[in-house]
């Protein structure tokens, strides 16, 4: 009897003579590059350093397209960002030791915000490997420690045959759900040595699915179905499994109020009579939320920011969804579903009869009434007027990406992205300097619209030097920069804590400047003419930069309450 897994495909003749036959010329590097090919990617970031040479070498005889930027870490966010918006594994190429370090700060976000990153490093040859100390050039007792912490998976390679099957391994692990980015580290030897192995021409890498269980399924629709008074909190898992439409379809068969996390911002419709927005740093949303007597949790974590700095205390029955294991009932004891968000809400679309509840809309309202009320008692006009100019000029299908920065902090709970996986921003690890970087690989996954990122001044002076790869590849990057002379949230938080800010101000340079010193152009706004030096930036093609001089603040916090 044959099997189905039994059975091998034959290679025709032209095949075979191909792989006994491969070019001349081919080295380590080349079965990076071809493997790579083979899995399906297109284009590649990174930055060359002399033990991954071999690797760059290899790239002018592919037809992947290279994006090279001049900071690892910024390379890492590119890479992150365009992970999270084309849902492909985005391949990173680095060099040994401080090339390596330096990406961690981005690695680290992209674990937390579940984006398939790729990162694939050279090592010192392999003569040196052992944690012995040889004295190599950028040598490290032992590499991989550094990453094992951070990334998804770890892959060594020390000869030539491992190649493709471990950058494959790789793959599969960065796009098996939760997605993540994933550590491949290649010897500098393995890479330049001459190759006699066939051409990759094809890799088998098809990431698993991760289905719920069907009784917790049934148990989970049982409690939902029964709820008096359900509500959902949605996180960016719904966003990362493109489960959107069905969270909105569950949502109105059960007739519960949805909030959105910040990594879930545009998982459900803003304006929908039953959305909650993203009010979760508000504590009538907190307590609108705790007094669900069934609440389903879908794709997060239930951590720091979407807990409202761990004040938030459930009284009704938690279901989580959540495809990261580790995150399962890590803040609440829940019926844990660990499954990918769109499997598992599908699963409960087969099962969930139609909920009726007349006054459910009139709930959220009434909760977006007391958050309005609120916010308008601080006189906080100049920074709502600020994020609403920005709406008006970013277009619907144009993704955005901010930095730790106080209109960043704004958005998460006030802006409205419209559409799903558009609002990015670096609320995962909290890092500075991602917004620019990361807007550089958003402009690269998807080149049919203009791209905004929006920093402040601080975190602008992390990847100012991505303005020449900006203008190097001619991406449609805005660039909002927010000057307000310092590190403007920490001196908030400084000058309430002790009375006083120390260490926040900052010597900075003319931005406008500084950006046409570049070749890119740049204008100084107001708040007044933001809307339209925004919109005119973005319609025009290339990079560009608007500065806006402003001292922006932020709303009261109510966990200190």
């Amino acid at each position: 009897m044959t099997h189905d897994h039994d059975l091998v495909l034959r290679p025709t003749a032209a095949q075979t003579e191909a792989a006994l036959n491969p070019p001349p010329g081919r080295n380590g590097g080349d079965l990076v590059v071809e493997t790579l090919t083979g899995l399906g990617a297109t284009t590649v970031f990174g930055l060359p350093g002399q033990h991954a040479l071999g690797m760059f070498d290899a790239l002018r005889r592919s037809d992947l397209a290279y994006i090279g930027l001049r900071v690892e870490n910024n390379a890492g966010f590119a890479a992150d960002a365009y992970g999270r918006i084309t849902g492909e594994a985005a391949p990173l190429l680095l060099s040994t030791g401080p090339g390596a370090l330096t990406s961690l700060a981005a690695l680290q976000e992209a674990a937390a915000a579940s984006a398939p990153v790729l990162a694939i490093s050279s090592q010192i040859p392999s003569a040196g490997l052992g944690g012995g100390r040889h004295g190599y050039l950028h040598e490290l007792p032992d590499q991989q420690a550094s990453f094992r912490g951070v990334v998804k998976s770890v892959h060594t390679v020390r000869t030539q045959s491992q190649i493709p099957s471990a950058i494959a391994e790789a793959w599969e692990s960065a796009l098996t759900a939760p997605h993540g980015p994933v550590w491949v580290e290649i010897p500098q030897d393995v890479l330049l040595a001459e190759t006699s192995l066939p051409v990759v021409t094809a890799a088998d890498a098809a990431p698993h699915d991760l289905p719920p269980r069907p009784e917790l399924t049934a148990v989970a629709a049982h409690l939902l179905s029964t709820a008096a008074r359900p509500a959902i909190i949605a996180g960016g898992g719904v966003v990362r499994s493109d489960a959107s439409g069905k969270l909105r379809q569950l949502a109105e068969r059960l007739n519960a109020p949805v909030v959105t996390t910040f990594g879930g911002k545009g998982a459900f419709p803003w304006n929908h009579p039953l959305s909650l927005q993203s009010w979760l740093e508000d504590r009538h949303t907190t307590d609108f939320l705790e007094d669900a007597d069934v609440l389903l949790v879908v794709g997060s974590g239930l951590g720091e920011l979407s807990s409202n700095y761990y004040t938030f205390k459930p009284r009704g029955r938690v279901v989580q969804i959540e495809a990261d294991l580790g995150k399962l009932e890590s803040n609440h004891p829940a019926l844990g579903i660990h499954a990918d968000a769109r499997l598992a809400l599908s699963a409960l679309l087969e099962t969930v009869p139609v909920r009726e509840d007349a006054e459910a809309a009139d709930r959220v309202r009434t909760v977006l009434d007391l958050v309005r009320e609120r916010i308008d008692a601080q006189e906080l006009t100049l920074e709502q007027r600020v994020l609403a100019a920005v709406r008006e000029a970013l277009p619907d299908r144009s993704a955005s990406f901010w930095d730790m920065t106080i209109l960043a902090y704004w958005a998460w709970s006030a802006f409205d992205a419209r559409r799903p996986n558009t609002m990015h921003s670096a609320q995962g690890a909290g890092g500075l300097g991602y917004a620019f970087p990361a807007a550089i690989g958003g402009a690269v996954a998807d080149p049919t619209h203009p791209v905004l990122a929006v920093s402040g001044d601080g975190g602008a002076l992390y990847s100012i030097a991505e303005l020449a790869t900006a203008r190097q590849h001619n991406l449609d990057v805005t660039w909002l920069i927010v000057d307000d002379g310092g590190y403007g949230i920490l001196r908030e938080y400084m000058t309430d804590a002790f009375g006083q800010a120390t260490a926040t101000e900052l010597s900075r340079p003319d931005y406008v400047a500084l950006a046409e010193s570049f070749g890119v152009p740049g204008v100084r706004t107001t708040p007044d003419t933001l809307a339209d030096d925004l919109a005119k930036s973005l319609a025009t093609p290339g990079p560009s930069v608007v500065v806006l001089p402003a001292l922006l603040r932020m709303f009261a916090p109510t966990h200190l309450d």
